[in-house]
């Protein structure tokens, strides 16, 4: 018989990572995980996040869903976009992020908040 069904609430995450301006709340469900992360206005990768993870640049890919706020968004490469809610952005590895305006940014991640905001 396959694996039984699952219900979970991001009320009660399974791990909550806090960092400067922000948070990451992951639920493990099923063979994965889901994050819900919280950006505050003035937060950005480079200056609150980069400290923990100890790279140059974000290395967690993403598969995201915005629900609210404006999410300034620079690849490596130089490609540079906002994201906004209502969007789902696919990033890879090699970026930065930033909240732009003054409403905090949230969005649904299903593919790197495994490892987001992880100290190196």
């Amino acid at each position: 018989m396959g694996k039984p069904s699952e219900r979970k609430s991001f009320s009660r995450p399974d791990e909550t990572r806090e960092f400067p301006r922000g948070k990451a709340e992951i639920l493990n469900i099923g063979d994965g995980a889901v994050g819900r992360l919280v950006f505050q206005p003035g937060w950005r990768w480079s200056e609150h996040v980069k400290p923990l993870a100890g790279t140059r640049s974000c290395e967690a890919p993403h598969f995201q869903y915005h629900l609210s706020g404006k999410l300034g968004i620079r690849m490596d490469d130089g490609t540079e976009f906002i994201a906004e809610p209502g969007e789902v952005t696919a990033l890879p590895s090699g970026h930065d992020a930033w909240v732009v305006g003054n409403e905090p940014v949230v969005v649904i991640d299903w593919y790197g908040a495994s490892k987001y905001a992880k100290k190196a």
